[in-house]
């Protein structure tokens, strides 16, 4: 496992509980989850940086950057055409269509940062 990969899996493991992960060469496991999911925004990217939800129940992402030492002051869904101002310490809400099954991707503004929403 990398060492990004490594930080990214104990920073999910402390957001979430040792439970929620399994370990991969690359990343870890979508999580599932519903209702409102927080992330963190960090030097680190974005924690969790993998979820999955229900399709066709409703689900947002609440994005709290709480770092300047990062370049994802903005988060982006090319796939939705979506792009949000992250500020700092503010809560930021995205809504997520769950219509149809599919991954969508979410990163920082200049792309460096990759997650991910996996709708099953």
């Amino acid at each position: 496992m990398c060492a990004r990969s490594l930080r990214r899996a104990v920073g999910l493991a402390l957001a979430l509980g040792p439970a929620a992960l399994a370990c991969s060469k690359t990343e870890a496991a979508p999580v599932e989850v519903s209702g409102p999911i927080p992330v963190t925004v960090d030097a680190k990217g974005f924690t969790p940086t993998s979820v999955s939800v229900k399709a066709g129940v409703p689900a947002s992402l609440i994005f709290k950057r709480t770092s300047d030492a990062t370049c994802a002051k903005q988060v982006v869904f090319p796939e939705l055409q979506v792009t949000k101002d992250l500020p700092l310490n503010t809560a930021v809400a995205v809504d997520l269509p769950t219509d149809t099954a599919r991954t969508l991707t979410f990163q920082c503004g200049m792309g460096m940062y990759k997650s991910s929403v996996v709708v099953r």
